[in-house]
């Protein structure tokens, strides 16, 4: 006997034959989620970082892929501001990144010769809402983004779900809305459906039961963390989906964006800080030698955080000098006196006196070809000609690298022009030097020297007198090569004397 080798299912039975569908359960028939996808091909102009997609919490299957390399890159953070891949200007490394409740692998294709774009890629489900953002560098190729969202179910209770063949419900053969179905082709016994069933005129189709409009509304969840534990903070309301009916939390998307209540801000932590002693350096002693005094500031300090509103018309801190690299940030640093005002540094102990400027890294940069505008003038004065402009390839605002250093995907650096046409235009034109007429020491040189007019026709010879008007370049000219030197020099040979 002979025994057939049969394969698990994903239920753990031996040939049952149920395998896993794309919505993740095993023998389902991929109709408990659904599909989102798209292209992103709006065109950008700004370099930086610019929004493209949502992922929603729920999210499992994500795929977001550039259509085409490019310069551009792609970047992941959570709804809270945390950065997953790419994030503050710092470009990182190919690889594995957690984020959002999943794991994204981030692939970039380093290979000249290989055009793919670089990609996202998760399996989910994602538990809370992710921003993909493109670092724009150049055109937009095109990103195409999808992942799947799971279906909510929903109780038979319910007024928009199917209803049973047996259950009070519309005639056989009618619509919803009661128009009769249309005929159509009937695959499984090759002929037609026959057409339906005449109701008598005494009987009305059953109307359809009415349906909700709004299944999932916005419910308020609680608020956000007080921004500061004394002296007055703020907090901010947080709203999430939820199912109508039951109030179960559902994924964003299935509520209308557009009827989100804006967050509330309110304060919070509305007790002041306790109060602390600001106690300053000692001072240099006024004596070199013997009995001196030393003086400190010692005051009492007590923080109140306020709007920002109230800080307008106040200059912000001042970053790092550059967005990304190596740069410097600096502050203001000042001598105050015991009653709070500005007096000289020297007052101070300048062996305490803080740094007011530091260094800072923002991470590496991102490779980029970096161009002028293209020069005004064109390189013939009439018909067609060429205009140039500069490219660098540069990793920051200092040093530039080799130009094969940023992909082989280099700009243009010049372009065909035209200056208009040229109207009969006469000028003289020149040919090559010829080869120096002496082997060494001075000798001459000669071109052709002929006059030419110009059309949109082509060139056409011309007498030289036409070009008189006009100065003539030389046809000839001195040339100089290396001295001759010395060098022997012999008679022919004299006739052959006869023999004695």
């Amino acid at each position: 006997m002979f025994a057939l080798a049969q394969s698990l299912g994903c239920d753990d039975y031996i040939g049952s034959g149920k395998v896993v569908d794309k919505c993740g359960m095993c023998g389902g028939n991929n109709v408990t989620c659904r599909l989102v996808s798209g292209v992103y091909k709006h065109s950008i102009s700004k370099i930086g970082y610019h929004k493209i997609v949502e992922i929603p919490e729920g999210a499992t299957k994500i795929n977001v892929t550039e259509m085409i390399k490019s310069r551009n890159y792609l970047a992941l953070r959570s709804r809270s501001g945390r950065s997953i891949i790419n994030g503050n200007w710092a470009i990182d490394r190919p690889g594995k990144y957690e984020g959002g409740g999943t794991m994204f692998t981030y692939r970039r294709p380093n290979e000249i010769t290989n055009t793919a774009g670089e990609s996202f890629l998760a399996e989910g489900p994602t538990n809370e809402i992710l921003d993909v953002y493109m670092i724009f560098q150049q055109p937009n190729p095109g990103v195409h983004y999808e992942y799947l969202l799971p279906e909510t179910p929903v109780s038979p209770q319910q007024p928009n779900h199917r209803q049973e063949e047996n259950s009070l419900s519309r005639p056989e053969g009618y619509s919803r809305n009661g128009n009769t179905h249309q005929e159509g082709n009937n695959q499984a016994g090759g002929g037609r459906y026959p057409p339906p069933p005449r109701l008598p005129d005494n009987q009305v189709p059953a109307v359809p039961l009415p349906r909700r409009e709004r299944e999932y509304i916005w419910k308020v969840a609680g608020t956000t963390e007080c921004s500061a534990s004394c002296g007055k903070g703020f907090r901010y309301s947080v709203f999430h989906c939820v199912h109508q009916l039951n109030h179960v939390q559902v994924s964003d998307a299935l509520c209308d964006s557009s009827n989100r209540p804006n967050s509330q801000e309110e304060p919070c932590n509305l007790q002041p800080c306790p109060a602390f002693w600001d106690i300053g350096e000692w001072s240099e002693c006024s004596k070199t030698c013997g009995l001196g005094m030393q003086h400190r500031q010692v005051y009492a300090n007590r923080t109140l955080n306020v709007h920002t509103s109230r800080c307008r018309h106040l200059e912000r801190p001042e970053t790092c000098s550059v967005p990304c690299g190596l740069g410097q940030r600096s502050r203001e640093v000042r001598c105050v006196s015991n009653v709070g005002d500005f007096v000289p540094d020297e007052e101070c102990n300048m062996n305490l006196r803080p740094n007011d400027v530091e260094n800072c890294d923002m991470g590496p940069c991102a490779k980029s070809w970096f161009y002028t505008e293209w020069g005004s003038r064109c390189s013939a004065e009439c018909g067609m000609g060429v205009r140039t402009r500069g490219v660098l390839c540069m990793t920051n605002y200092i040093s530039s690298l080799p130009l094969e250093g940023c992909g082989s995907e280099r700009p243009a650096d010049s372009q065909v022009c035209n200056s208009g046409p040229c109207e009969n235009r006469i000028e003289w034109f020149t040919g090559p030097w010829s080869q120096c007429s002496a082997e060494c020491g001075s000798g001459s040189q000669q071109r052709s020297v002929v006059c030419l007019m110009k059309s949109d026709e082509g060139l056409t010879v011309m007498p030289p007198y036409e070009c008189s008007s006009l100065e003539k370049p030389l046809s000839q000219q001195r040339c100089h090569l290396k001295a001759c030197g010395a060098k022997w020099y012999h008679t022919d040979w004299s006739a052959v004397a006869p023999l004695e």
